[in-house]
Parts: structure tokens; C-alpha cells; sequence
């Protein structure tokens, strides 16, 4: 039984507006997240990563549309990649909405995003009717988990809320392109 039910997704959303941490599977392991808005519940979720907040996070959702606020003006045609590639594992930077919170770009001018085609975190954004932080359930310079009970491991009760279900099965986290110049960041 892989816990995805839409009973524990109306858990994970009450989660989510209360300011909770929650883990998720993703396309290749599980994922922290957190309402991006919410500065104390991002900094909550940086402390227990260890991860410095000039690095940036990436957003996650279900449609383009959810990113579109957090996204800078980019015209249609310029978009096209990353649309064509969507949902799917293809993380992108595209250049950040201005007054951007630090806590989401950190020292950059662009912000990662994806629409995920991951059923279960497809489904939490959509009934958050949001994006979500999202990054990889490991304390910083460990291996990430690919179950709940490794998040569970790494992190015992500090993650408030655990949406069971298994990765998609990808090898390694998704890969990252620079929408603008067209680099490969992560392969």
C-alpha cells in the first residue's frame, strides 16, 4: 500500500497551511517541502537540511500556471522548452519574478521550477492549490532517501507530516537547465 490517498492528501494540506515540513515522493527520491511563502517554514526546512539559503530552492507543480507568479517575464516562444518538457523530470531555471523572497532564489536571479508528473506530488500541489518548496529529504552531503522510512531515519519527528508512495524510479534527482542560456547545471 503506498499511503496515497486523497484522505492523506487533505492531511498534507492542512499540513501545509499550518506551516508543516512534509516529505514526498518525487521522480527519483523523496522531497522536503513547504508553502514557499511561508519564511519561517522555509527557514524551518533549510535549518533541518543544513543548507545554506544563498543556494536557492526549487518549486514544484502540478500546472505551469501554479509557478507563474514566482516566474519573471519570458516570452512564449523563449518558454516553449521547458513547456514541451513538462510534466515530467526536468527542472529549469527561468528568470525569478522581481521581489522574489531571498529565501526562495537565494544569491541568483533565476528560480528552479518543475511541473512534476509525479502522481502523489502532482496531487498534493494541486489540492494545495500551490507550488511547493522542494528539495531532496537528506541532511546536507548525504545520500537522499527513496522511502518514508528513510525520512523518518534522517529526521525523526521534525518532518511533520509524511506522504507515503513510492519514487517513480528515476536513477538520480532531475536534471537542471538554464531556460536562457541553455547550460546543463545538473545532468
Amino acid at each position: 500500500m503506498n499511503g496515497f490517498s486523497s484522505g492523506r492528501i487533505r492531511e498534507a494540506v492542512r499540513c501545509f497551511h499550518r506551516g508543516g515540513i512534509i516529505a514526498y515522493p518525487t521522480e527519483a527520491v523523496y522531497g522536503l517541502g513547504c508553502d514557499p511563502l511561508d519564511g519561517a517554514a522555509v527557514y524551518r526546512l533549510l535549518d533541518l537540511k543544513q543548507r545554506p539559503v544563498e543556494k536557492g530552492l526549487i518549486l514544484i507543480a502540478a500546472r505551469f500556471g501554479q509557478l507563474r507568479p514566482y516566474v519573471g517575464d519570458v516570452d512564449e516562444e523563449r518558454l516553449r522548452p521547458a513547456l514541451e518538457s513538462w510534466p515530467g523530470p526536468h527542472t529549469w531555471l527561468l528568470p525569478a519574478a522581481p521581489g522574489l523572497p531571498v529565501w526562495l532564489g537565494g544569491c541568483h536571479d533565476t528560480l528552479a521550477v518543475r511541473v512534476t508528473a509525479h502522481p502523489a506530488a502532482a496531487a498534493l500541489c494541486a489540492a494545495c492549490d500551490s507550488p511547493l518548496v522542494s528539495t531532496s529529504a537528506n541532511p546536507a552531503g548525504r545520500p537522499p532517501v527513496r522511502d518514508a522510512l528513510g525520512v523518518r531515519r534522517s529526521f525523526g519527528s521534525e518532518v511533520d507530516f509524511i506522504l507515503h508512495g513510492d519514487v517513480s524510479g528515476a536513477d538520480s534527482p532531475t536534471s537542471i537547465r538554464d531556460l536562457m542560456t541553455g547550460n546543463l547545471i545538473r545532468a
